[in-house]
């Protein structure tokens, strides 16, 4: 009589069978992805990636569903913690999608993120994401105290890793590398992309990097600087929610037409020449107008952070035209506090500040005289502002920077000021839009939002450009009558659009022909810039 533990003959091929697949799947190159090798990817031994040694933890078959296609879902770690989250189609069009993450990041999924991975898994895109190299929420600064590693990944470091990763992974799982790398990102997503076209200039084929911070610090003092100066001593709100439309509509009226236009959205903030002491109260006017103290809160903000003896530290605060919808930023809504609050104060603390101020420690307490001079030893791991992109420019690299006019937290004027260094160091225009464009979108605030159009296909634009050798000359945005900051700012809804607008490169402008339908895009002409 058999042994109930034993194997009978009929086992053992089954046995042999399985076990070879096990090995199979760990160390074999799949000609073509199913759910098998789906299943079998986290067996697979990604440790000896140079220089990004990594862990797949679990992988799983996501079957289709009316907004994305069936794909394998893989998550797992790059050493010593980057999280990272890879979807491979099984209609892949080979090429990798990186997408940018936002605020201090800290979740290697996309639910939280202005970009949606869906949008490229439906043009057939293998789509990564990462945490940056540390859990947390995305206005989350408590893991960086103390923590160097952390804050070297997040710095500059887990983008590109978790990408040598990717393509790893991709060449494993589909047989064949990726023929080309994509990065789209907004906010810190921009200041990774530009990071990466200046410090890993061979990681991406092209580049979208939206709304970058040029210069971290000069952001967390922005913001600590309109929230002091839009409360009084007590840190009561000198500026209403009414007070922000009155500012932001007195604006509009002075300097709508600067398009040629009226439609609500001032094109050119630079040159108009709004003063809000236009608003002020007097002893005929008391109602509709701006107390003196109200007055001055505005200056403050327009101008941006300054020493106590009026030493600018920054290019400038929020331009004109940002007030409605930003200056809550500062301000907050009703009862609740800035939006910014707990990003400014954990930002500054925990990742500027070199040594931990405290547990008390707020925005307010900055010292604008003295803090300043501080920040510059840890900025050197998030800086973004290198203008010498001739590596990436030889290694046949496409950038593509876009940013939001009404911008309050990442104001657009130092993407302008980058830009046009660029073009000084590469040796002019010509030289440089041969590979960099910018492109600044009126109305719009941080990454989207705000009375102008701000949904753009900015992802087929960079592949046409790449692919195709089209540079961008004219982009259209649409403003949407549905405002949804879940919605990937670069997918348009048919049926949904208000109006479109016309994008050239700066420092071109789009202007009305004076004759036709203002919410069409195609009655607008391009203009050189003034001088």
């Amino acid at each position: 009589m058999r042994d109930s533990n034993s194997s009978s003959s009929t086992d053992r091929p089954i046995f042999a069978a399985t076990l070879l697949l096990l090995v199979l799947a760990s160390c074999a190159w799949p000609v073509h992805a199913d759910d098998n090798t789906c299943v079998f990817l986290s067996q697979a031994n990604f440790r000896s990636i140079q220089d990004a040694s990594t862990q797949i933890i679990l992988s799983r078959p996501i079957p289709a569903t009316e907004s994305e296609p069936a794909h394998c879902l893989a998550s797992g770690y790059v050493e010593p913690n980057i999280g990272i989250q890879l979807r491979l189609p099984a209609a892949w069009n080979g090429k990798l999608l990186k997408l940018g993450c936002a605020g201090h990041c800290g979740m290697a999924g996309d639910d939280y993120l202005p970009m949606k991975c869906a949008a490229g898994l439906r043009k057939g895109y293998a789509c990564l994401t990462s945490d940056m190299g540390h859990s947390g929420l995305i206005l989350d600064g408590m893991w960086g105290q103390g923590n160097l590693q952390a804050k070297v990944d997040w710095g500059y470091r887990a983008t590109h890793v978790a990408t040598v990763a990717a393509k790893e992974i991709v060449r494993h799982y589909y047989g064949s590398a990726a023929k080309k790398s994509y990065f789209v990102g907004c906010s810190t997503g921009g200041r990774q992309g530009l990071q990466e076209a200046q410090r890993f200039p061979w990681d991406f084929d092209g580049i979208v990097a939206g709304a970058p911070p040029v210069k971290l610090s000069n952001i967390y003092m922005t913001l600590a600087w309109g929230m002091r100066s839009t409360h009084d001593a007590n840190g009561k709100p000198l500026l209403s929610t009414a007070n922000l439309q009155l500012l932001h509509q007195a604006a509009v009226r002075k300097c709508d037409l600067d398009d040629g236009v009226k439609d609500g959205v001032i094109s050119d903030p630079f040159r108009c020449g709004f003063d809000p002491a236009e608003l002020a109260c007097s002893k005929d006017h008391s109602e509709g107008c701006l107390a003196p103290s109200q007055v001055e809160a505005a200056k403050k903000v327009y101008a941006g952070p300054a020493t106590s003896s009026g030493q600018a530290l920054t290019l400038g605060g929020p331009m004109i035209g940002s007030e409605f919808d930003g200056w809550q930023t500062f301000v907050g809504a009703g009862d609740a506090p800035p939006t910014y609050d707990q990003l400014t104060r954990d930002g500054l603390r925990y990742l500027f500040f070199a040594t931990d101020p405290g547990a008390n420690w707020q925005p307010s307490d900055f010292d604008f005289d003295r803090d300043y001079q501080r920040l510059d030893l840890l900025q050197s791991l998030y800086a973004s502002n290198d203008v010498d992109l001739r590596r990436f420019k030889k290694a046949g690299g496409k950038l593509l920077v876009f940013h939001g006019l009404a911008d309050e937290a990442v104001i657009a004027r130092d993407s302008v000021e980058y830009y046009e260094t660029v073009e000084r160091v590469m040796g002019g225009r010509a030289e440089t839009q041969d590979f960099f464009r910018l492109f600044l979108l009126p109305g719009v605030g941080h990454c989207s939002g705000g009375p102008g159009a701000d949904t753009v296909d900015y992802l087929s634009a960079i592949e046409d450009w790449v692919e195709s050798n089209r540079p961008p000359e004219r982009l259209i945005a649409s403003r949407m009558k549905t405002f949804d900051r879940a919605r990937p700012f670069w997918t348009h809804v048919e049926g949904d659009i208000e109006f479109t607008r016309p994008l050239h490169p700066y420092p071109s402008k789009a202007l009305f022909k004076g004759k036709g339908d203002w919410k069409d895009a195609a009655n607008f002409k391009r203009v050189p810039a003034a001088p």
